[in-house]
C-alpha cells in the first residue's frame, strides 16, 4: 500500500498530516508535482517530478497508483480515473471520492467550471482552516484504517 499525494495545490497542514501517519505507520508516500517542493528527508517518502502541463501530474498518479492505494487530491477527474480502478482518493477537506459519488461530483464540477468560464459565478473554495484540516485528518485516519485492516486479512 501506498500513498499517493497531488502536492501541486495539496495544503501543507495536509501534507503533515499524512507525513507523520505514514512514519508512525511505515508507510511509502509517493509526493507528484511539476515543481521542486520541499519534502522532508526520510526513505518513506519519494518526489517526482513531471514536466509542467495540465494534468501530467495526476496521468503519473493514475498510471502509478495501484488498488488498494490511498490518493489525496482535489482534483475531481484525477479521482473519477482512480476510483475504478479500486484506489481510494481523499480530497484536502476531507470528501472522500467513492463510486457512489464520483459521477455526481464530476457532473457538479463541470456545471462549476461552465459557470465560472460563462462568468455566471466567480471565486472559488473557502479558504483552508482548522475545521478543513480536522476533517481531512479525521477521513484519513478513517479511510487508513480500513485499507489497512484489508491488507491484513
Amino acid at each position: 500500500m501506498k500513498i499517493w499525494i497531488d502536492a501541486d495545490a495539496c495544503p501543507s497542514a495536509v501534507r503533515d498530516i499524512v507525513t507523520k501517519a505514514a512514519l508512525r505507520l511505515s508507510l511509502p508516500v509517493a509526493f507528484v508535482a511539476n515543481k521542486q517542493l520541499n519534502i522532508p528527508a526520510n526513505s518513506l517518502y519519494s518526489f517526482h517530478l513531471v514536466p509542467a502541463g495540465p494534468d501530467l501530474a495526476d496521468a503519473y498518479i493514475v498510471e502509478h497508483a495501484q488498488p488498494g492505494d490511498l490518493v489525496v487530491s482535489q482534483d475531481i477527474p484525477l479521482a473519477a480515473a482512480l476510483v475504478p480502478k479500486g484506489v481510494v482518493v481523499i480530497e484536502p477537506r476531507g470528501t472522500v471520492f467513492t463510486p457512489d459519488n464520483i459521477g455526481e461530483r464530476l457532473g457538479v464540477r463541470d456545471l462549476l467550471t461552465e459557470l465560472r468560464d460563462s462568468g455566471m459565478i466567480g471565486g472559488g473554495p473557502a479558504p483552508f482552516g482548522d475545521k478543513e484540516k480536522r476533517q481531512f485528518a479525521s477521513a484519513f485516519d478513517r479511510e487508513l484504517t480500513k485499507l489497512m485492516r484489508s491488507k491484513a486479512l
